[in-house]
């Protein structure tokens, strides 16, 4: 247990943001939960935590605005509790092709999922003088030419560079690693038909089980000499 030590993380309303704010609070963090515009699933996710006898806050903030990330983290500094942990699980991914993507989605896609990390860990950085963890939540896609999410692609791509750059900017204080999970919780409009065809195309036939992605977080809250590793955790669909 991490009983007085602060996580943030963000996207935590719900998906694996979630997981992973309810994996660290059942290690004793006290959770800042951050959310955009998902009210009801965020105050659906403090009462869990809360029911595992763990302080949780919760944070509304746009982080594609570098000044309500700022404001986030004047949130932090008013907890007065040491932040030891940021999850940087917060993302958007836009269907269309290279020929198809305007320049608001592309933008608003890079601007979350990847320089929202960059200035977060920045801010997380500044507080954890002595000690903490930075996990950025990647995808095990990372590396196929999904032709019709370009922009998400490249974000994620790029997400697991600067964790490599921050780990080696950070240290040794800083730890830094990416997650990047691969078939786990399937999207609000894939058919079940759709999700058995695609989990069985899987070497182990099998879908990232939650409880496995929770024990991915927990191997790098313990094991202090690993940093700037991506741990894919897909099922073996980076073999494909």
């Amino acid at each position: 247990m991490d009983e007085g030590s602060l996580a943030l993380v963000t996207g935590a309303a719900h998906r694996l943001g979630r997981l992973f704010a309810l994996t660290l609070a059942r290690h004793g963090y006290t959770i800042l939960l951050h959310y955009h515009q998902s009210n009801e699933a965020a105050a659906a996710s403090a009462e869990e935590i809360r029911a595992l006898g763990v302080q949780v806050h919760l944070a509304e903030a746009d982080l594609t605005d570098a000044e309500q990330i700022h404001a986030l983290f004047s949130m932090v500094d008013s907890l007065q509790i040491p932040l030891k942990v940021l999850i940087n699980s917060a993302a958007t991914m836009n269907h269309a092709d290279l020929r198809m993507t305007t320049t608001e989605d592309w933008d608003a896609t890079l601007n979350l999922n990847l320089r929202a990390p960059f200035l977060l860990g920045q801010q997380a950085a500044k507080r954890m003088p002595q000690g903490g963890l930075i996990v950025n939540i990647s995808d095990a896609g990372v590396g196929k030419a999904w032709t019709a999410f370009p922009a998400y692609m490249i974000s994620k791509s790029g997400l697991e560079t600067l964790t490599r750059l921050q780990a080696k900017t950070y240290a040794p204080n800083i730890r830094v690693n990416a997650i990047a999970p691969g078939l786990a919780l399937p999207s609000w409009e894939t058919t079940a038909e759709k999700w058995e065809k695609m989990v069985d195309r899987l070497p182990l036939k099998h879908a990232a089980a939650l409880d496995e992605l929770s024990g991915t977080l927990e191997f790098l809250l313990k094991n202090e000499s690993v940093t700037g590793q991506t741990i894919v955790v897909d099922g073996g669909y980076s073999l494909i």
